[in-house]
Order: structure tokens, then C-alpha cells, then sequence
């Protein structure tokens, strides 16, 4: 039987809520589909930095470089800005493990409501490591009248390159339609610089019809029209605010997976939840742990289990089609480990089928 080593990273507020409902219906599939996997959880979090002035240890990066993948909960609390607990846990670990693909699917399930009256299923593929999310930068003049801050945004064409190649080969794989999210008619460097990378990419890859939008008609578009869209690729910012876009869009920000991957499995990849960590629900026991739930199946695919993926992500569609049980910001009253036992019945008895 395969055995998989994962580490887990709960973090900060419903993160410690939805980790272990993500991890119980990963052992249930487990069994269903001949793998285990072996957890190590590591209490790296807002909590930790408040006790010890860090998120995670000076070896951090060293403890998780031998897992087979990385599953994370959440990170953020109040009294530590927000800077301080994605810089110090987060982003490392995406940069050190060359997680260069952040896959964020968003699909509108039988049974939700959306703000818009439209089919929606996509992916939104964010470059992850580089762009406007640089280290590049400063600050001079503090407190003074001329006080001034400055930040680079950084675009290589390696890192430009192999993002788009990873989305048109995707598009190529679904429905074979990309849509570039740009701003070049105003970013005059960087931008112009990834539309013509976009173009590029595009001749080796002749079987996928593609578009370009500017970043503010698109989320207009991604709005008024969700269902025409199949791949979205966009830069580290562009992306982060599409996908985010595209949850709420679908119904609810507690549904939206994500993974970090690092396509070439030289470094493990990082699974989760795009939520965050909700201090206002926080230790309530009402998060929605779709989230959790879609990324830990993300992460089995990952791990080459994509029956035992497709299971899950059935069994959450059931349970929601069904209409029975729902999270709070699904318009229902059922708490985390309802909606968690729901899912684990179903797969349990092998009856996913909505």
C-alpha cells in the first residue's frame, strides 16, 4: 500500500477547524482507494510568531523539504499584520519550493446560489513566485512630509514563460480556451513585456484559442459573463484578485481551493483553502470546510490518486445538490462537522453521485 508523507500546517483561526475535517475525508479515501497517508503537523502560525517573534523555525523550509506534499490550513490573525505572517510562512515556502503555479478552479455546484444567473467552470492559473509581489523595494524618509515608498514589480521571461505554458497546456486538456488578464494599455514595461510572452506561447500551442483582457474590463466580464470563461492566466496580482473574484462569484470564498505546485515534483507542492483565516467565525465551529475538503482532494490528484479526487469533489457536489446540509455563508445552518460527516457518509458508502 502506498504511503504518503504529508505535512500539515493548521496555522491561524478556522484553519484549525477545517484542517482536520479536510485530513479525516483524505483517510476515508484513503481506504476506499488502497493509500494512506502519514500527517506531521507543524503548529507554525500567529500564535507561534507572538510567542517566539517567528512563523516558523530557521529550519523550517529544511523539516518540510522531504514531504511529499504540504497541506495548509490558514494564515493570519489580529495584532500581526499581514505582511508579517505571509512573509514569514507563506511566501517562503512557495519561492523555496519553486511553486511557481498557483491552480485555483472555481466551479458554481448544483444546490448554490450565485449572485450572477450563470454556469460557471474554470481555472485561474497565477504566476506565484515572481511579479508584482517582488522583495524588490523600500522605504526612505520615515514620518517626514516626504516620506516615499517604492516597489518593483519583477517579470522574467522564464518565470513568464513556464506559467503560461503550464495554462495553455491545461486549456489544451479542458476546453481549449485561454484568456491572458493584462494592463498594458497602462503598465507600459511589464505588461506589454507579458502580452507579447502570451503570443509567443501561443504558436506552440496551436489547438488553443486565446484572448487577452484588460485586468479591469475582466473582472467586469468575469461578472456580467462567467460561463465564457474556461482558463484564465494571469501575473502574481492579477491572479490573486481573479480567483478571489471568481469565488465569490460561485457562490461563496469558503468553497475555493487552491494549490501551489511546483510541475516538475523537484520540491513538494503546497494545498490550500483560499479562504483565510476568518478570526470573526473563528473557534465557532461554523467555517465552511469545502474549501479545505476541494483542496485536500486537489492534493491527492497531485499525489496520483485522481479517482479517489474525483470522489471527493462528487461527493461534495452531492451533499450539495441534496440541499440539506449547508454552511452559514451557503444560506443554511449547519456547522463544519456537519457538512464533514455528510461528505464522509457518502464516500464511505461509495454513493457520490449527486
Amino acid at each position: 500500500m502506498t504511503t504518503h508523507d504529508i505535512a500539515v500546517i493548521p496555522g491561524d483561526g478556522i484553519g484549525l477547524e477545517v484542517t482536520p475535517a479536510a485530513l479525516e475525508v483524505v483517510r476515508a479515501a484513503g481506504r476506499r482507494h488502497g493509500f494512506t497517508c502519514q500527517f506531521t503537523e507543524y503548529d507554525w502560525s500567529c500564535e507561534r510568531y507572538k510567542r517566539e517573534g517567528a512563523m516558523m523555525p530557521p529550519d523550517g523550509i529544511d523539516r518540510l523539504r522531504g514531504h511529499d506534499a504540504v497541506f495548509l490550513g490558514a494564515v493570519g490573525a489580529p495584532g500581526v499584520p499581514d505582511h508579517v505572517s505571509l512573509w514569514g510562512l507563506l511566501i517562503p515556502i512557495r519561492r523555496a519550493f519553486r511553486q511557481y503555479v498557483n491552480l485555483r478552479p472555481v466551479r458554481l455546484f448544483d444546490g448554490i446560489e450565485s449572485p450572477v444567473n450563470a454556469a460557471i467552470d474554470l481555472v485561474v492559473v497565477r504566476e506565484n513566485t515572481e511579479g508584482e509581489y517582488s522583495e524588490i523595494g523600500g522605504r526612505m524618509n520615515r514620518g517626514f512630509p516626504g516620506e516615499m515608498a517604492v516597489q518593483e514589480s519583477v517579470f522574467t521571461r522564464a518565470g513568464v514563460t513556464r506559467v503560461l505554458d503550464y495554462a495553455f497546456d491545461l486549456a489544451s486538456r479542458r476546453r481549449g480556451y485561454l484568456t491572458s488578464a493584462t494592463k498594458s494599455n497602462g503598465i507600459v514595461h511589464t505588461m506589454p513585456f507579458w502580452d507579447e510572452l502570451v503570443e509567443e506561447r501561443a504558436r506552440e500551442h496551436p489547438g488553443v484559442r486565446w484572448d487577452q483582457e484588460h485586468i479591469d474590463a475582466l473582472c467586469a466580464k468575469l461578472v456580467l459573463g462567467p460561463s465564457r470563461f474556461d482558463v484564465i492566466v494571469g501575473s502574481n496580482l492579477f491572479g490573486d484578485i481573479l480567483s478571489d473574484l471568481a469565488a465569490a462569484v460561485a457562490g461563496s470564498i469558503g468553497i475555493a481551493p487552491s494549490a501551489n505546485l511546483n510541475p516538475e515534483r523537484e520540491f513538494p507542492s503546497m494545498f490550500e483553502p483560499v479562504h483565510g483565516s476568518a478570526p470573526d467565525i473563528a473557534g465557532r465551529g461554523v467555517a465552511n470546510p469545502i474549501g479545505a475538503i476541494w483542496s485536500a482532494a486537489m492534493m491527492l490528484e497531485h499525489l496520483g490518486h485522481p479517482a479517489a479526487a474525483d470522489e471527493i469533489v462528487a461527493a461534495i457536489a452531492a451533499v450539495l445538490a441534496k440541499g440539506d446540509v449547508r454552511t452559514r455563508d451557503l444560506g443554511g445552518t449547519a456547522g463544519t462537522d456537519d457538512f464533514t460527516r455528510a461528505v464522509l457518509t457518502l464516500i464511505t458508502e461509495g454513493r457520490t453521485e449527486g
